[in-house]
């Protein structure tokens, strides 16, 4: 049981949730949710289960080859992982990791052929990262950003003719993604000032990207309103707070409450377009994510 419980922390389950997230926002904005709201047909509950099903894999298969990557690292400087603790080995983690990856891009083919490959273009942008991405200053924070809005454009192939008209929507958590990946690199040895207030930068310019998708005719920008106040309320404090101490400890508190929020942006731009009892549907993950968090790793 504790092997089974050490490769569940592998994946990261709280932060999958937020993936999750991300697949409900495209599906709202492919104007497929509408149905979800009064008696869906079949096709598209089905369509949306498969694309649950795909940002599970893909998300937690990214981050367990993650772990499978840093081992030596971790060994010095978080010896309570699964992999260096000895709960878990580099091997069964590696298997673990190819086979969520892998199912994640057999179900995203159930979809179609878009949803396929923008499923095995996660995948490359997971390892690509893992391997190589994260070790770079300024690639690896847009590599990690643009796992999450490849992840986001997913939900949004539920309809692929809606690829064309919101694919924009997509650098909106490629860009928060990408501050919250800058913020982390302070979380054991204490954050960098300038990278910090960068983030903090980045975070002024994701809440502008918002506004101004909330002020297309299209979108019902006073439904989001509510979410998007608690949106900023959950993000901007921890990371000033960081900011003002430059603390380690501060740092994991700005990244996590930064990777939760994700779930509120997600549900802001979802109660937009497709109004704001669907905003709460998605906000629902949050408490689920925030529980979830208690027993899991976020970071």
């Amino acid at each position: 049981m504790k092997r089974v419980v050490a490769h569940l922390r592998l994946m990261r389950p709280a932060n999958i949730i937020t993936a999750v997230a991300d697949i409900l926002l495209g599906f709202a904005a492919s104007g497929s949710a509408a149905g979800l709201l009064r008696a869906a047909p079949g096709a598209r509950v089905q369509t949306l289960g498969w694309l649950v099903l795909a940002t599970v894999g893909l998300y937690g298969g990214g981050v367990v080859f993650n772990d499978v990557c840093d081992a030596e690292l971790d060994r010095l400087e978080r010896p309570e992982r699964p992999i260096p603790s000895g709960q878990a080995t580099r091997l069964s983690a590696g298997l673990l990791g190819t086979g969520l990856l892998l199912s994640g891009i057999v179900a995203a083919w159930q979809v179609s052929f878009i949803s396929g490959l923008l499923a095995a273009g996660i995948a490359a942008l997971a390892l690509l990262y893992d391997a190589w991405g994260k070790h770079h200053s300024w690639l690896g924070p847009l590599n990690m950003g643009a796992c999450r809005g490849a992840n986001l454009l997913l939900g949004l192939s539920a309809v692929p003719a809606a690829l064309s008209h919101y694919w924009f929507i997509g650098l909106i958590p490629l860009v928060y993604i990408a501050a919250i990946t800058s913020i982390s690199r302070g979380e054991v040895h204490g954050g960098n000032k300038k990278a910090l207030l960068g983030s903090l930068a980045l975070y002024g310019l994701v809440v502008a990207a918002i506004l101004a998708v909330l002020g297309l005719p299209q979108v019902a920008a006073l439904s989001a309103v509510p979410f998007l106040l608690g949106f900023g309320y959950f993000i901007f404090p921890p990371l000033l707070r960081a900011l003002a101490s430059l603390q380690a400890q501060d740092v994991r508190q700005a990244v996590k409450a930064g990777v939760m929020a994700l779930i509120l942006l997600d549900a802001t731009l979802a109660a937009g377009f497709a109004g704001w009892q669907y905003g709460v549907l998605v906000l629902l993950l949050f408490p689920v994510s925030r529980l979830l968090a208690r027993v899991f790793a976020v970071t």
